[in-house]
């Protein structure tokens, strides 16, 4: 095993998890910032008001997501496990 694959295989992680939990975060960090705007402009410091709509569309970019990103996960871990034999050497 040399170090150049060892370095693409880190490369690969990186990027799948990237890819993988990239679109949950942006809709988050999204409703965190507009929830947060419209708290500081109404003074209403609601810890439920936060919660509910994030997760809520967390939940609606995991179903529309959630095929694509599944199939992200398998492809990635039949790489990994295609790649055993030269891990070994």
């Amino acid at each position: 095993m040399s170090i150049d694959y060892v370095t693409e295989l880190w490369r690969q992680c990186f990027w799948g998890a990237l890819l993988f939990s990239g679109p949950i975060l942006a809709v988050s960090l999204v409703v965190g910032v507009v929830i947060g705007l419209f708290q500081a402009a109404t003074q209403v410091h609601e810890m439920s008001l936060v919660f509910v709509p994030k997760l809520i569309l967390v939940a609606l970019v995991v179903v529309i997501f959630g095929h694509w990103q599944w199939g992200l996960l398998v492809q990635f871990s039949s790489r990994l496990l295609a790649g055993l034999p030269q891990l070994a050497r």
